[in-house]
């Protein structure tokens, strides 16, 4: 009995994924509920796990592109001798066994030291006979189908690749890049590139040509699903909406202050350190609640004002840049926003965010300060109208009471979209932002 493994349900806005990295290997005995693979969506990872004991048939290669029921691998019942003997005994016609034959061929093939006909003709057309091993096959331990025989076929060792996967894993991407940055891999199955021939006719266009691919100064990476799908949004953002930003500054002495007088006390109780992001949080809902506009959306040629303030928090991760989304977080307390970004943040890291966390939020905060940033002109999160940056503070000249006096400043940037949203509901908004963060006693009556 076999168990068809199928791409992983997925969320109802996306048709396809990637099939990111293989944990096993063909062939392996698996055990129940063990991870068998992740799976790449544009907005999240999926993992993928055994339904039940059994031999792994890999159908799928790491980076193959998935569609919803496509099946990646096969769950076989059994051990891996006891899957091998069923497969060559089963067939007793002549058709059956040369297509037992062809199997077991291609199983040599994808096992390291694999001895095989198309294992042999992998060792003759890298220039040594079969029985001769160039490649550490003790290496090739732990890698998936794909890497070893890509490895096999150009006599590399693992040690010579640097891995980008999970765990530093050498995927099947590393290998390819691999061989295109390194002449020597190529001249091993004659792959070399040609001399180059300037051609007079197409000498004009040499300036918008794409970059040879056997330029070793170029270095070829396939974008990843999450950052095709954020340069397509972007872009349309740019082409559909009408954005416009507004810029203002704050003083953060007065949250400094409150921070270090309270953040020993404040950790103690609830177990989480006080950052700025939950003021700028509850700043920021106390300010959408005087100027709804700004949480709302365009759908068609009706405005949808949302009466919940979802509160994207923009999150770097291995992936790229993410948007996990506060739930109603004019319900949160400063302890409970501050919970939840940490608990968002890391699944961010780990590539443990569902789908759920992304979605529906009704407006964005993007913190440019943590990697520097002076000033920004952040692009929206659609369908959202607004989308708020903050940048790093910096000790600036301010006057108070008519003196000079040195006070950490921060730059605040608005972006918005002026089909919906006026200049003076903009600028008024972070006027509000402002006043509450320089007076966070404003924050804690909601005034």
């Amino acid at each position: 009995m076999s168990i068809d493994i199928k791409t992983p349900e997925l969320p109802e806005s996306v048709d396809e994924a990637t099939l990111l990295t293989w944990h096993v290997n063909d062939g392996d005995e698996v055990m129940r509920d063990d991870k068998l693979a992740d799976v790449e969506t544009d907005k999240i990872v999926l993992e993928v796990f055994a339904p039940a004991d059994g031999v792994l048939q890999v159908n799928v290669e790491e980076g193959g592109t998935l569609k919803r029921g496509d099946v990646m691998g096969v769950l076989k019942e059994g051990s891996a001798s006891g899957a091998s003997g069923d497969k060559s005994g089963s067939d007793t016609s002549g058709a059956n066994k040369k297509s037992s034959d062809e199997k077991s061929e291609r199983a040599a093939e994808d096992r390291p030291g694999g001895t095989g006909p198309t294992a042999k003709a992998e060792a003759e057309s890298s220039g040594s006979p079969a029985g001769e091993e160039k490649v550490d096959v003790s290496a090739l331990q732990g890698l998936s189908p794909a890497v070893r025989k890509l490895l096999l076929e150009h006599n590399l060792q693992p040690g010579q690749i640097q891995g980008t996967g999970k765990d530093n894993r050498i995927t099947r991407q590393d290998v390819l890049r691999f061989i295109e940055e390194t002449p020597e891999a190529k001249k091993n199955l004659g792959l070399g590139a040609p001399e180059r021939v300037l051609d007079l006719s197409v000498a004009g266009k040499a300036s918008t040509s794409k970059p040879a691919a056997d330029d070793p100064s170029i270095k070829r990476v396939p974008m990843s699903q999450l950052r095709q799908r954020v340069a397509t949004r972007l872009k349309e953002v740019q082409n559909t909406a009408a954005l416009l930003s507004t810029f203002n500054e704050v003083n953060m002495k007065p949250v400094m202050d409150i921070r270090a007088k309270y953040k020993e006390r404040f950790e103690k109780d609830y177990g989480v350190k006080l950052g700025f992001m939950s003021f700028f949080v509850k700043a920021t809902v106390e300010a959408l609640k005087k100027f709804p506009v700004i949480n709302a959306s365009l759908d068609g040629k009706d405005i949808l004002y949302h009466e919940a303030y979802h509160i994207g928090i923009a999150v770097d991760s291995p992936r790229g840049l993410v948007v996990p989304v506060l739930r109603n977080a004019e319900t949160m307390s400063f302890a409970e926003v501050e919970k939840q970004i940490r608990g968002l943040a890391g699944k961010a890291k780990d590539a443990k965010l569902a789908y759920e966390d992304l979605i529906g939020g009704t407006f964005t905060i993007t913190n440019g300060g943590t990697f520097g940033s002076m000033l920004s002109t952040p692009i929206i999160n659609a369908p959202q109208s607004a989308i708020l940056g903050m940048h790093a503070i910096q000790e600036r000249p301010w006057v108070e009471n008519g003196q000079v006096v040195i006070r950490p400043v921060m730059y605040l940037a608005l972006t918005y979209d002026h089909r919906i949203i006026d200049g003076r509901d903009a600028v008024q908004f972070l006027v509000s932002l402002k006043q509450s963060l320089e007076d966070p006693a404003q924050l804690m009556l909601q005034l």
